[in-house]
């Protein structure tokens, strides 16, 4: 697994990246219009978002007016909704699955169900990712589609906002930490020899077996007196025919 610190910085940032990925759901300004008028009563700049059309006059007023009707929207703008509405959700679990799996924590279980718990978590930060890019992809394609069209007017054209920058900026986030989250898959770790390895886990035992016979002889020859050497039988013997 990898160090402590560098999880946490993993972490610190998805956390980024989760939070960026909210604010831009939230955020008015995915396309800002291109057209400014001089008129007091007239719009400076008008805003489309995900959920509301906000516009900001000369006067300081700024309205905002929620998109009510979901079937009227283009195909474009309800695949962006619903892809970024999930890549919160997954992320947010992702967050939930990192807080187990992050070394310096007590809960998760072991070293090897954290580092475990850390890969899952890191495929909800890649997939998150890739659910923030593919939709802010394809609406920055709309937008500029749009804005190249020449038979258009100017009213009607718009450049892509903040919010699109915000949404490329937290999918960065987010991939780089479930790419860091991913690497902290545990590896194989050498022991010692005086250990059992999974591979060959009868070996030790074997050879404390073989080892346990030999000294039990050891003993027994010396501790048993019918043992001795036949030489030592023979002295005695001829030592009582002498006597």
């Amino acid at each position: 697994m990898l160090s402590t610190a560098v999880q946490i910085l993993a972490f610190a940032l998805a956390l980024l990246g989760v939070l960026g990925a909210t604010v831009a759901t939230l955020l008015p300004n995915w396309k800002v219009s291109i057209n400014v008028w001089s008129n007091i009563m007239t719009p400076i700049s008008q805003m489309q978002g995900l959920w509301m059309d906000c516009v900001w006059y000369t006067s300081g007023v700024f309205s905002c007016t929620m998109k009510n009707s979901v079937l009227s929207l283009p195909a474009y703008l309800q695949t962006t909704r619903a892809a970024m509405v999930l890549s919160c959700m997954v992320a947010a679990f992702g967050l939930c699955l990192a807080s187990l799996g992050l070394k310096c924590t007590r809960w998760g279980g072991s070293h090897r169900a954290k580092g475990h718990t850390a890969i899952a978590a890191g495929g909800c930060f890649i997939l998150a990712s890739f659910l923030c890019l593919v939709p802010a992809s394809w609406f920055t394609n709309e937008v500029i589609t749009t804005f190249l069209t020449t038979d258009l007017p100017d009213s009607s054209k718009y450049q892509p906002g903040g919010a699109l920058c915000v949404t490329f900026i937290s999918a960065g986030f987010l991939l780089a930490g479930g790419v860091i989250f991913c690497l902290s898959c545990p590896g194989k770790r050498t022991r010692r020899p005086d250990y059992t390895s999974s591979s060959n886990p009868d070996r030790p035992q074997k050879k404390a077996l073989q080892e346990k016979p030999e000294k039990d002889q050891e003993q027994r020859l010396y501790s048993s007196p019918s043992k001795l050497p036949p030489k030592d039988i023979k002295d005695s013997y001829s030592l009582q025919e002498y006597v």
